[in-house]
């Protein structure tokens, strides 16, 4: 009890602060990703993206401002540890940014306080899909479930009439799911069966059986991406459910650019809708790939937690240099709430104002060999620049 009212006690006084723009040219960056623990991969991700973006543009600010990125470990999905982290960098090291975060469940105890005490807080992933009507300082660049897997389940109607859906069993995975039968059936198709898969440590072989004796003619999967999508991708193949006649689909989680090669030759013709692929050929991508492999390694693919991280450092240098460093909460979320960017990797986008989500195209993709790679090519775009369908159907009362 006494350590909460330390805690409250300090973040009032971070309010008081951070009520007034900052003085210092040395803005102060809290960065939380994951390196221990379940998700320490996709955790590299975001850290390889912002130190790559540091690397490549801390320089990019008004004469006598720098940027100072205080870099912390969440642990992987732990609330309490990330809610304790946030508080630290907030109370202690009076950051005036928060970024990061892996896990939606992370991101939603720490959307609260950046409430409190006016700090803005710019998800580069966690994609659970009310976090930002958490707290009107929450903006994000990564993406929601809704966004892709919506259109997804609309186009799969027209090539498949049953469907069976299997989601790791946590808050993403549930609107993965949400969202993938609501636009399957309203474009006339039909569910024959729905699993969801434990987070922690799945096998996921007896889910897999299960979805084989459904027969259905698609199945749709979510995970959250990393180990969880060889696994995943391993047991359809061992199973023979491709020889079974049932085609595999998915949000971008399912074949991430990072792990693909893993995956072996099992994942060829994997249909997935997203937002990124590190094959595509946008100038932008090829100068992001190339970076990437140079600081990283030639054998090293970015996938888009990297491009998460880069896009929304990208965006907070916007809001510091149209402040020439003296950033005010207030001013940075309008300033970010009109952020528009022509040249990320993904394409173009743009911050919806009313929601501060993302807008972006969504691509059609097939795991092909290129170049005697696997890899995500892009095949169309099925979804221009779109907002959060959720959003729109469930209007903020």
């Amino acid at each position: 009890m006494k350590q909460r009212m330390i805690l409250g006690l300090g973040i009032a006084a971070a309010l008081g602060l951070a009520a007034l723009p900052a003085t210092a040219q040395t803005v102060k960056v809290g960065f939380l990703s994951t390196y221990s623990g379940p998700g320490a991969a996709q955790g590299d991700q975001l850290d390889k993206g912002a130190k790559l973006y540091m690397k490549l543009n801390g320089d990019k600010l008004p004469p006598g401002v720098k940027v100072d990125l205080i870099v912390r470990d969440d642990t992987g999905p732990n609330p309490d540890a990330a809610k304790r982290v946030a508080q630290e960098l907030i109370v202690r090291d009076k950051v005036q940014f928060l970024t990061g975060l892996v896990w939606t469940p992370n991101a939603a105890a720490i959307a609260p306080l950046s409430a409190e005490a006016k700090i803005p807080f710019v998800l580069m992933n966690a994609a659970g899909v009310a976090i930002p009507r958490i707290s009107p300082y929450v903006s994000r660049v990564s993406f929601t479930q809704w966004q892709s897997v919506y259109p997804l389940g609309k186009w799969a109607a027209k090539k498949f009439k049953h469907a069976y859906t299997a989601v790791s069993d946590f808050a993403p995975g549930h609107e993965a799911e949400e969202a993938f039968i609501k636009g399957f059936k309203e474009a006339g198709g039909e569910i024959v069966g729905s699993v969801r898969v434990p987070l922690a440590n799945p096998d996921f072989v007896p889910f897999m059986q299960r979805v084989k004796d459904a027969k259905p003619q698609v199945l749709f999967a979510f995970n959250p991406a990393g180990k969880a999508a060889t696994g995943m991708m391993k047991a359809y193949g061992d199973l023979g459910l491709a020889k079974a006649g049932i085609k595999y689909i998915g949000p971008g989680d399912i074949t991430t650019d990072e792990e693909l090669q893993n995956m072996g030759d099992v994942a060829l013709g994997v249909m997935t809708v997203h937002h990124y692929s590190a094959a595509a050929t946008r100038p932008a991508n090829k100068a992001f790939v190339a970076a990437y492999k140079k600081e990283y390694g030639a054998n090293l693919n970015p996938g888009f937690m990297a491009v998460g991280a880069w896009d929304a450092l990208d965006m907070i240098f916007h809001a510091i240099r149209e402040q020439k460093g003296k950033v005010d909460p207030d001013r940075t979320m309008e300033i970010i709430k009109h952020y528009k960017s022509q040249n990320s990797p993904r394409g173009p986008f743009a911050i919806d104002p009313e929601t501060r989500e993302i807008m972006q195209d969504e691509y059609l993709r097939e795991v092909r060999k290129v170049g005697g790679h696997l890899a995500n090519v892009e095949l169309e775009v099925v979804a221009k620049q779109i907002k959060d369908p959720w959003k729109e159907m469930n209007p903020k009362k």
